[in-house]
């Protein structure tokens, strides 16, 4: 029987622990308090956001932790346990769209560039801090790490600098975490230069324990649906893939690129505002822009379908059928139209499918990264097994699982 390796999340408490120590034992100080963020996994609704369709994410319980201290000048001091004792420092009077200075490191940009934003929409000046951070959200997985960063640090600032935008965790501030997740969004995209939607960082701050988040992607309107797989009789398996992801490398940007050309022609200020599917692509005498609007056009109905489904119930029955029949109709669209998956991606969603999963599909950007398995409860092990051994006979590197329930988003954690 094959052995499955788990991504575990810490608990809260390790967390909030493990970032102190690293705060205490590089800056000599304690830190002012510690934020974290979830991660994110995205049920159905893939690469819509910045189509204005909607998507339907969840929060993790693997988060990024933040411990920070406010300092009384503009430097920004950054560390973590992956950085080798190296400290990254950052002057805030030194960030802009042309990037960081050279002296920062990828991830220190979208702690940094969150700092930027805020200041750009007006809530500034701010002062520099100094911030150590641990994270348990698996990296390069397609389960947003970067919105994770991102958002910690939004919060974190927030309440340091007396912004009064995000509440608590148990009474967020809806529409001041949707200030926090413009900021979040602008660090990602003109800082770390990574052109995504939303979707990550509205997952991340809006996500609310034991539901998933129906998010209307034109006007960033949310609706909180129960999503109780354990009274169902179900579970989420997610599989990291362990293949190579990454969304600053060009395909990321190439699909919207396509999807705002084929807009553009379809004379529609975004793909979601598509009626009449067929009389779109007979518009288009491109075949690639054929697809991606099909496939975006057909995922926005997919989404609405399933959010439907758990409307009118228990994912039980013929409800259940469909909810799986939606899931693999969305990776064979990623698959065939938008061409985003990878063989590691599909040889994980087939074998589940094969296995007894009620659907499976690739979830997040793609081009690697992990999929997602609807299964029976206490079913998860026997799927897992089954991609274990499927990807050591194909001789791709060994996938981690996560099994998940929906949690809290971003806050204050001590």
């Amino acid at each position: 029987m094959a052995q499955i390796h788990r991504s575990e999340a810490v608990t809260p408490h390790e967390g909030t622990q493990k970032a102190t120590e690293l705060f205490t034992r590089t800056f000599g100080d304690e830190p002012t308090g510690v934020w974290s963020a979830p991660g994110r996994v995205n049920i159905i609704g893939e690469h819509v956001d910045y189509n204005g369709g909607s998507c339907l994410p969840m929060a993790l319980p693997h988060r990024a932790y933040l411990a920070l201290k406010p300092r009384e000048d503009r430097l920004i001091r950054l560390i973590s346990p992956q950085t080798d004792d190296r400290i990254d420092e950052v002057n805030l009077d030194e960030i802009g769209p042309q990037g960081l200075p050279k002296t920062a490191r990828h991830w220190a940009s979208y702690i940094a560039g969150v700092a930027w934003a805020l200041e750009e929409a007006g809530y500034g000046p701010l002062n520099g801090f100094d911030a150590a951070l641990f994270s348990c959200v698996p990296r390069g997985g397609g389960l947003s790490s970067s919105a994770a960063l991102e958002c910690a640090t939004a919060v974190a600032l927030d309440e340091v600098n007396g912004l009064g935008l995000a509440g608590t965790i148990d009474a967020p501030n809806d529409e001041g975490r949707k200030i926090l997740v413009a900021a979040c969004q602008r660090a990602e995209n003109e800082i770390a230069g990574a052109k995504t939607g939303g979707l990550d960082q509205t997952a991340s701050l809006r996500c609310q324990k034991g539901h998933a988040l129906a998010l209307d992607c034109r006007d960033m309107s949310t609706r909180q649906i129960p999503f109780d797989l354990a009274a169902d009789g179900l579970e989420m398996l997610i599989i990291d893939t362990r293949a190579a992801h990454s969304l600053a490398d060009g395909q990321y940007a190439s699909r919207r690129a396509d999807c705002e050309k084929a807009a553009e022609i379809l004379g529609v200020s975004q793909l979601v505002d598509v009626e009449d599917l067929d009389a779109a692509l007979a518009q288009l005498d491109d075949e690639q822009l054929c697809k991606r609007t099909r496939h975006v056009v057909s995922e926005i109905a997919r989404t609405h379908a399933f959010v439907e489904l758990l409307d009118e119930g228990p994912l039980e029955g013929k409800r259940l059928d469909v909810a799986a029949l939606l899931l693999d109709d969305s990776h064979d669209s990623l698959r065939d139209d938008y061409e985003v998956t990878c063989p590691e991606l599909d040889l994980a969603v087939d074998v589940a499918r094969a296995s007894g999963s009620h659907g499976a599909r690739m979830t997040g950007g793609g081009f690697g990264g992990s999929a997602i398995a609807l299964v029976d409860a206490g079913a998860g092990e026997k799927v897992a097994e089954a991609i274990v051994a499927a990807y050591k006979e194909a001789g791709f590197e060994e996938p981690h699982f996560i099994f998940a329930l929906p949690s809290k988003p971003a806050g204050r954690e001590a």
